[in-house]
Parts: C-alpha cells; structure tokens; sequence
C-alpha cells in the first residue's frame, strides 16, 4: 500500500529516486514554491519504524521550507517505495542510506552543497541524525528530536525484569545458532518482540496513517544491530547539535538524550519539554519547539559564521517545570 503526499502551502514536492549501495531509494524534496537560486537544505530519516510520508512530519517541513530551505526525506531501503529487503532493520544500512540522501542533494544543481543540516526525530530517527552528524562533519547542523543514545540499554528498559532481558539475549543467540545452521532464521513483531510498546504508544494514534503500512514480522536478527547500536560513543565529534528531549521520557529514555547533549562539541542546545509524554509532545510543544529549531538552523546554516548561536551551549525548558525540578536562582 501506497501512501499519499501531505498537501502543503506555498511547497513544490518532488518524488525523487537515487541510490544507496546499489538499491534505488524513493523520497519526496519538499521546496519554497518561490525558491530562486540555489537553496540550503535538510535531510531526514524516518524515525523507527517510520515512513517518509508520514502526517507527523508535515508542520515541520512546513516551517523548513517556510524559512527557505529544501528539505529531503526519504524511506530507508527495505521501507516504503524504496528497494531492499522487505522490513529488514539495520541501523548500518541506515546510516549508509542517510549519507547517499546527502550526496544525493549535494549533486542537485539547484541545491546548496555547502549549506546542509540534518533532522531525525523518534528513537534511532534521533539517534542516527547524530551518527550521520559524525560522518558527515561539513554538514552545519544538526537537529535530533527525542533521541536513542545506546541501543542495547534502550532495549534492556523496556524489559520489566532481568529475566525477561536474559530470555531475550537467548533468543536473539538462539536464532544466530539456527540460522548459521540452517540458512533461516525467527522472524518477530518489530514492536512487541524488538521494542516493546508502551501503554501510551498502543493508545496514540500519532502514526496511524503509517502503521498499517509497517511490516509485522520482521528478522529477529535485527535485534543484534539495535543492542549494538551508540550514538553516544560519536557524540564528541559533532558540533551544532540541538537535541529536543521530553522530562520522563518512557518511550526513549530522557538521560540519552541529556547524554548526548553533554558529551558533544559546541555549539549545541537542550530543549527539554516538561508536563507531557513522547508522543503527545509532538504537537503540545509544536509551536514552541519548531520556531527554535527553525532558528537554530537559520543560525549555523543560512548565517553561518556571521549568526553564531548567542550562548556555545544553552538548555531551554518548555512547558510547566515542577519546583522541585527548578534551579535555585
């Protein structure tokens, strides 16, 4: 099944094709629909298990393309419109795929190859714009929204108990042995037997329009490349880094992202939302949020060095603060 474009105001949107290790990509460039000249731009991927057409999306490319950029997002392979093994999760392929996107966008005549930034929101959707940020150090900013910083204690949290992670490791061993064995190997439910859902993430809606469309079974060997998984240990090497994390945080845990944002370069901001939970904070702080990232990007990338951030590093919070949390004066 197929997706539908959101409409836009004042946007052009291309469907695109370009390829990462020899498998064609599918994704949608989204431009000021007045554009002239050669535009700055943004690359993002999904986030987990996300889709490049998703509704969540859209105020954000809005406000981008608003501002005057050209923003790109594009399915992984094994996702979507894109070519590759059906469901298969590899955060290596990901990272690959992402960087082909960049590469992609810089070979346009009508894009800016030097004023590039990325975006990824959602667990490895926020991890892995920090991952592509370390590969791609010319790239001038970075936005990760509500980010996984190590994959295998994002896992382990989700277990209610020892056991049941010990249970899980097992069978992530047991399925190796067999398919080294026997060339096959379990395929799980991304959702229940990867990643386990929250209560709030089975009652949201937030990705309706893309849930249908995500496979329901999917190899159990992609477990590996997920405990394996560390934004956190490249985290040093990127610079320009706005990290947007939710107090309490139960879906992604909030000390990842308060981790990457301590361990990396300057400059760099925290915009922590308070009183509201993962997926309610994408349109309850919307209108908070998205002017901040539009203007950290309009910063290090439109203005570079002439619209240097007023602080090297500087943490905001967003919405009602218990006392207890506040900082004496």
């Amino acid at each position: 099944m197929v997706g539908t474009v959101a409409h836009y105001v004042c946007v052009k949107t291309e469907t695109v094709d370009f390829y990462s290790e020899g498998a064609r990509l599918r994704g949608f460039l989204h431009r000021p629909d007045a554009a002239a000249g050669r535009l700055p731009f943004i690359v993002q991927g999904p986030g987990w298990l996300g889709l490049a057409d998703a509704k969540l999306y859209v105020p954000y490319h809005q406000a981008f393309t608003d501002a005057g950029f050209a923003v790109l997002i594009f399915d992984y392979r094994g996702f979507g419109e894109s070519e590759g093994d059906r469901g298969t999760i590899s955060p290596a392929w990901q990272l690959e795929d992402w960087r082909s996107a960049i590469a992609y966008m810089r070979s346009r005549s009508d894009i800016d190859a030097e004023r590039g930034a990325i975006f990824g929101s959602g667990g490895t959707g926020g991890g892995n714009a920090v991952l592509v940020a370390a590969a791609e150090p010319d790239m001038r900013a970075t936005i990760s929204q509500v980010p996984v910083a190590d994959g295998r204690d994002w896992l382990r949290r989700m277990r209610g108990s020892e056991a049941e992670w010990t249970d899980f490791l097992a069978r992530v061993e047991a399925d190796r042995r067999q398919r080294a064995a026997t060339g096959t190997g379990v395929r799980v439910h991304p959702r229940d037997e990867i990643m386990i859902q929250t209560a709030e993430r089975r009652a949201s809606s937030v990705k309706a329009d893309v849930d249908s469309r995500i496979p329901t079974a999917v190899p159990l060997s992609c477990a590996q490349g997920v405990i394996d998984y560390r934004p956190i240990d490249v985290a040093p090497r990127v610079r320009g880094l706005m990290v947007v994390a939710v107090d309490e945080d139960a879906v992604t845990p909030t000390d990842h992202a308060k981790a990457l944002y301590d361990t990396c370069a300057t400059p760099k901001k925290l915009v922590m939302q308070h009183g509201t939970t993962h997926y309610a904070a994408y349109k309850q702080y919307a209108s908070d949020v998205i002017p901040m990232m539009v203007e950290w990007l309009r910063q290090l990338v439109v203005e570079a060095g002439r619209g240097k951030p007023a602080r090297a590093a500087e943490e905001v919070s967003v919405g009602h603060v218990q006392a207890a949390e506040r900082t004496p004066a």
